[in-house]
């Protein structure tokens, strides 16, 4: 990886997202860049299409809630404790925004086959849902080792961009990840890979048989960006626990346009942290 690959603008690394994008987020728990996503949005990104993996959380719903989503790909949009996500539902009611229902497996069977550069993945569990009326593009077909078998095929999910955080990178470009492995799915299903992380080491990642194992190839990841904290206020695995009442105040204040405009606006004003 080359050194302008690497680097500590957060804003430099989503830059090259376009209007329109296919972008694919991991749900909060796993690694969610909010200082990425502070960038896109400060920068007027519009009609996203958004692939939930496999659901969103406060990034999807803020990013919906300041107009830069067109399409949400997922099962659910959810605060947690907090409820479902306001400005979703807002979105949803006003016929704002197209959202292309989905389960868990179903994400995930459909990246597995991008990852894999298949046309489709098989899924049974779908059969009898009423999904199926609602997704054209997931066929039923007949399994062609028994006819008697029908399956759903579901096509491949190729997303143009995944962006998310994670603990460590190296000066190579390789991305530790531990045991997410979600991530590595996304990053061989995705044509670019974004990575915000807390710290870049001056250690060779894949050098280390302790490390290597957890470890995204720089092979896989486009750039990289060092972002100490870049997750918060959600919590970050065992890095920092969420700051509930960050994102209580998020929830409700998002109930209305009025006061979701209020929190974007002191969001969007706060200085964006400067990696050491």
């Amino acid at each position: 990886m080359t050194a302008g690959r690497l680097s500590k603008d957060p804003a430099a690394l989503v830059d090259g997202i376009p209007d329109g994008a296919v972008l694919a987020l991991p749900q909060d728990a796993v690694g969610v860049s909010m200082i990425a996503t502070r960038a896109l949005v400060r920068r007027g990104v519009r009609d996203l299409h958004i692939v939930c993996v496999p659901i969103g959380g406060m990034q999807t719903d803020l990013l919906i809630g300041a107009g830069c989503v067109a399409t949400v790909e997922t099962s659910a949009v959810t605060l947690g404790e907090f409820g479902t996500g306001p400005r979703f539902a807002a979105a949803l009611a006003a016929k704002r925004i197209r959202v292309r229902d989905a389960t868990c497996p179903a994400i995930h069977a459909a990246l597995q086959a991008g990852q894999k550069g298949l046309p489709f993945m098989p899924l049974r569990g779908l059969l009898g849902t009423d999904l199926l009326r609602h997704r054209p593009d997931w066929k039923v077909i007949d399994n062609p080792f028994d006819p008697a078998d029908a399956i759903v095929a579901l096509p491949a999910i190729r997303p143009d961009f995944t962006l998310f955080h994670a603990p460590l990178a190296d000066r190579n470009g390789n991305v530790w990840i531990g045991r997410q492995r979600d991530l590595l799915t996304l990053a061989q299903a995705s044509r670019a890979t974004l990575v915000t992380v807390e710290q870049i080491s001056g250690a060779d990642l894949m050098a280390d048989p302790t490390m290597a194992p957890g470890v995204i190839p720089a092979l896989y990841v486009t750039a990289i960006a060092e972002a100490a904290g870049g997750a918060r206020p959600l919590r970050f695995l065992y890095a920092y626990p969420m700051d509930e009442a960050a994102v209580g105040a998020y929830a409700a204040a998002a109930r209305t346009d009025a006061g979701f405009a209020r929190w974007l606006d002191g969001w969007l004003a706060e200085a964006q942290p400067v990696a050491a």
